[in-house]
């Protein structure tokens, strides 16, 4: 007799969990990978970490989770983790944007570290830096040195003179204008005052005071002495200005203006009628908010549509520049 059939099947490749490969002895750090799990809790939460450090992780931070050595080791091989500095990793790619590798460099230098000098101004958005090396500021002594990074040691780094922009550790402004001060020459580093101003990130009184605090550091005196003249005609009032204008106006024999005139139902600054002149004197004071940029330019097209010209001058011009100021009138007021 034949011995009976015995039915059997073999399972599918798509019914099995797959798996990771693995080299021995690590194999208990990679729990098994399944479709319909996704990957395993840790590797979510190095995902979840390194989107908060715009695409980095730490080797420290990597051992916070769980994670051996050996762990770590297989994840670079396999290409999931991948240097940047020593310690330092970006997660699933190489590449990394400015904020990738601004974070990347401050991990690198350990606890207390932060983002200071051009690269701390970039991040303020004061000024772009296309420097090949990152600053970096510690508080500590010693050797540490990594490759790409430009590592700083001052006399002295209060708290109150680190913030954090971006999710990154990095110098406050007023510091990183002060840093900036001993590398930047006098009409750079105006225009660092110009853009730190304008977005509102400081004031004069806190960078004359970290100037003051810190009489040792290469750009206090540099910024002492620019902040003096940055600050000329920032404190005019109003009447100051009409004062200046009507002065320049009979030293240089102009017509006397009107003042505070309507025209197009909006009133002007200065009217020269006979000519159909208007002159505005803006002082960033009370020109420097949205609305106030706003306002003077839809008056500037009703009172173009009513057939007048403006010329437009800043407090600064008035000073420093008075007889452009009265050049540019003449020339409008002949013609």
């Amino acid at each position: 007799m034949r011995a009976p059939r015995v039915a059997f099947s073999l399972p599918t490749f798509a019914a099995m969990p797959a798996r990771t490969a693995a080299p021995r002895g690590v194999g208990q750090f990679l729990p098994t990978i399944s479709a319909e799990t996704g990957p395993p809790p840790v590797d979510r939460e190095i995902a979840a970490l390194a989107a908060r450090q715009h695409g980095v992780v730490s080797r420290g931070q990597l051992r916070d989770l769980g994670l051996a050595d050996s762990a770590i080791g297989y994840r670079v091989s396999s290409g999931r983790l991948h240097r940047v500095h020593r310690g330092v990793f970006a997660v699933g790619h190489r590449r990394l944007p400015s904020l990738g590798a601004w974070s990347a460099a401050v991990l690198a230098c350990g606890p207390g570290a932060v983002l200071s000098h051009a690269a701390a101004a970039a991040l303020w958005d004061m000024r772009r830096s296309a420097a090949s090396s990152v600053d970096v500021t510690i508080r500590r002594t010693g050797r540490l040195t990594r490759p790409g990074i430009r590592i700083h040691r001052p006399r002295t780094m209060p708290e109150n003179e680190t913030s954090a922009r971006e999710g990154i550790p990095v110098t406050t402004p007023a510091r990183t204008i002060l840093d900036m001060a001993a590398l930047l020459s006098p009409s750079r580093l105006e225009h660092l005052l110009d853009q730190a101003e304008i977005r509102e990130l400081t004031d004069y009184p806190a960078l004359d005071a970290i100037a003051t605090a810190h009489p040792g550091h290469h750009g206090a005196a540099r910024l002492q002495r620019a902040i003096e003249t940055h600050c000329a005609g920032t404190n005019l009032t109003r009447s100051d200005l009409e004062i200046l204008m009507k002065e320049l106006c009979r030293t240089h024999g102009l017509p006397k203006p009107s003042i505070n005139e309507q025209v197009a139902g909006k009133h002007v600054d200065f009217l020269f009628p006979a000519q159909r002149l208007i002159v505005e004197t803006d002082s960033w004071r009370y020109h420097k908010t949205r609305q106030a940029f706003e306002n003077d330019r839809a008056r500037d097209v009703l009172t173009s549509r009513a057939g007048y010209r403006t010329l437009r001058f800043t407090d600064r011009q008035l000073e420093r520049r008075p007889h452009e100021v009265v050049a540019s009138i003449a020339v409008l007021l002949a013609a």
